[in-house]
This record gives structure tokens, C-alpha cells and sequence, in this order.
């Protein structure tokens, strides 16, 4: 068995109803809160109502797109000057990292870049994060009990992360209500990003016995309840397993790895101005083909393999179902779900030994089950637009 360690928020609150409780639990925390808003502020309005009905101040910071260095910068201004002590993030996965980076810069001295890997200096966070709550509103990235916050560069055309275990926010607050206005197209990039990581930790090659469990429950529930909460949106059931499912993916994530779906995600989403979860969506099927037949060719023998076999069995409910079902199981759904390839964000073949030599070097491609050779990233790629 392999060594591992598992960290995770201090406090998971999941439960229909749950956001009404944030107020009791920011009050415990601080006095004027900043919160980190998606565009759609009616949404917010139990979250507020609670703050108020704690005797918490707040102010708004409205994240309408994907993070960038700037709106970083921005929030951690506006945090100071309000004499805001705790951040609520409210929304997508944007908000939660954006929420989790203003809390770590604005305890920590120095700008964002000194601690931005790749295009910054890397250095280490010193100093433990504002107090941050994170509620998420789509069932996807399960960035509320994840350690990193990604943060898009325009300047130079990447994006990178911020990494520290002081992101861990101090309280996941997940109410699956939150997620019932979340639109078809949004529900089912996000849905497809959360199936992404339950499956690349289960299969990557730092997995260990707890995160297993936490796939082997998630991936079930989102097999049975993306395609129902995509067509049907106010089915709260399915709306429950798919923000559970989701949870149990950020878990995961953060304590094995992820794999070559999320080292190309990174590198796409800097170059084009693409959606995280869309873009996982997209490369999602060609990775579980390639890497199912990179397992075969030259390693044969690999646990991963048994382990697509196990994920195929878990998405079909077939116990007989083998790793080629999961391959066309994936697929299905991205066409059921009107999955847009990556054409439809500007990419095209002349990006894409651009995008393979980014993504080479990527964090997440690091923890695949197995290593891609570079006419396989370019396959991949292709398939994917």
C-alpha cells in the first residue's frame, strides 16, 4: 500500500437548506464579510439574508468569468479597504478560487505573483488564510475542499495555479438547492467535469484507499443523475447526487491527483477563451480511449486497466462491463449532453502541438496512469476537436 496523507476543509456542511446556516457560522468567524459573488446576485439572496440576520456587514465582489491575475489583485484591494476579516465564496468554481486566493494574499505579504507558480516566483504562503466559506451554486469543480485556486494570466496566455494547504477554506457549505437554477449547457459541462474527477483519481497513480472509496461512491451517482439533472433541472434528487458526487470529486482530487484530461484542460483554457468544465468535457472520452489503449500496447499488466474495467461496471451497472464500455459509455453521454468540441472556442490543428507542449509539462499530466507519448497527445487533441 502506498503512503498518503488526507487534508481536507475543517467543517463540510452538505444538506438541502444548508446556506441559511452560513451566517451563524461566519459570525463565529468574523464581523464584515467580503463575498465573492457569480453574476447572478439574485441567487445570493438567502446567503445575505442570513449574514444580515447574524449582524454581519458584507460587501459584494461580483466574479462574472474564469480568474484572472487582476481580478485577483482587485478582490484582495477591496478586501483591505472594507476591513473584510472572513471571505465567502458563492458560486462556480471562479468564485470559490477566486474567494480562496483573496484569502490567502490578503494575510500574506508581497503582490499574487510572488506566489503564482510558473509565471511567478512560487514561493510558499507563510501565513494562514482569512477565515474563507466556500458555497458552491453548480456541481463541478469541487473547489470547496480543494487546495489550489486556478488563476487565468491573459498576459500570458496560461493558466496557473495557487497552491497552499492554507486555501483549504475553513467551511464547505454544500446545498444542493443552489444548483437548481444552474442552466442545461452549465450543468452538464460542470457535471461532466465533476464524472472527470471521480474518474482520473481512481485511475492515476497516486491513488490510495480513501480517495477509492470516495470515487467508488461518486461515480455511481453521477452516472445515474447528469443526464436527469441536465434534462430535467428543478429534479432535486438528481440535483442531491450530482453536488454530492461533485464533493466527493474535490476530495479526491486534491488528496491523489488528477491525470491527462486536466493537464490539457490547463493549457487550452489559457490559450482560448474556454470554460474549465467544457473544456474537460470535451477531452474527457478521447483520454479514457487513448490511455485504455496506451495501457494495453505497453503495460498490460498496469492495476489501471482493472481499474477502467471498475469504472465501466460503475457507469453501465453492468458487473461484466470492461474498460472499451466505459470508453463508449463516455462518449454517449458527451453526445447526449451536446458537448461542444473545442473547435467552438477557436481551437484548431495549428494549436495543437502548441497545446501538447504545454501540456507536457503539467502538473496533472504527471499523475496519469500511464505516460502519453507525444503522437498520443496530439490523437487526443484532434479527437477532441
Amino acid at each position: 500500500m502506498v503512503n498518503f496523507e488526507f487534508a481536507t476543509a475543517a467543517r463540510i456542511v452538505f444538506g438541502v437548506g444548508a446556506v441559511r446556516q452560513v451566517g451563524e457560522m461566519a459570525a463565529a468567524l468574523g464581523r464584515c464579510a467580503l463575498v465573492v459573488n457569480g453574476c447572478t446576485s439574485e441567487r445570493a439572496t438567502p446567503l445575505l439574508q442570513s449574514l444580515a440576520e447574524a449582524g454581519l456587514s458584507y460587501e459584494i465582489f461580483t466574479v462574472c468569468d474564469e480568474p484572472t491575475v487582476d481580478v485577483i489583485v482587485a478582490g484582495v484591494l477591496r478586501a483591505r479597504a472594507e476591513n473584510c476579516d472572513i471571505v465567502i465564496g458563492f458560486g462556480g468554481g471562479s468564485a470559490l478560487d477566486t474567494a480562496k486566493a483573496v484569502a490567502a494574499i490578503v494575510n500574506n505579504p508581497g503582490e499574487l505573483l510572488d506566489y503564482l507558480e510558473v509565471i511567478g516566483k512560487g514561493k510558499t504562503i507563510l501565513y494562514p488564510s482569512a477565515p474563507c466559506i466556500a458555497v458552491p451554486t453548480t456541481a463541478g469543480t469541487g473547489a470547496e475542499v480543494t487546495r489550489n485556486a486556478v488563476i487565468a494570466s491573459p498576459a500570458h496566455r496560461v493558466k496557473v495555479s495557487l497552491r497552499s494547504p492554507y486555501l483549504l477554506p475553513k467551511v464547505a457549505v454544500v446545498d444542493p438547492e443552489m444548483t437548481l437554477s444552474a442552466p442545461p449547457a452549465v450543468t452538464a459541462s460542470t457535471g461532466m467535469d465533476a464524472l472527470t474527477q471521480l474518474i482520473e483519481p481512481f485511475v492515476c497513480n497516486r491513488a490510495n484507499p480513501l480517495t477509492d472509496a470516495f470515487c467508488r461512491e461518486g461515480v455511481p451517482r453521477a452516472a445515474r443523475s447528469l443526464r436527469r439533472a441536465f434534462e430535467q433541472g428543478s429534479d432535486l434528487a438528481a440535483r442531491e447526487d450530482m453536488a454530492l458526487a461533485s464533493l466527493l470529486g474535490g476530495l479526491a482530487l486534491a488528496n491523489a491527483g488528477l491525470g491527462a484530461v486536466h493537464g490539457f484542460s490547463g493549457p487550452v483554457g489559457g490559450l482560448f477563451h474556454a470554460p474549465h468544465g467544457a473544456v474537460c468535457a470535451a477531452l474527457l472520452p478521447p483520454v479514457v480511449a487513448l490511455n485504455v489503449r496506451a495501457l494495453r500496447e505497453r503495460q498490460p499488466d498496469s492495476p489501471a486497466l482493472k481499474r477502467y474495467d471498475e469504472i465501466a461496471a460503475m457507469l453501465t451497472g453492468d458487473p461484466r462491463a470492461t474498460a472499451d464500455d466505459a470508453v463508449q459509455w463516455v462518449q454517449e453521454l458527451a453526445q447526449a449532453l451536446d458537448i461542444p468540441p473545442l473547435s467552438a472556442y477557436g481551437m484548431e490543428p495549428i494549436h495543437v502541438d502548441e497545446v501538447a507542449d504545454r501540456a507536457a509539462v503539467a502538473t496533472s499530466m504527471k499523475a496519469n496512469p500511464i505516460p502519453l507519448t507525444r503522437a498520443e497527445m496530439r490523437e487526443i487533441l484532434m479527437r477532441a476537436l
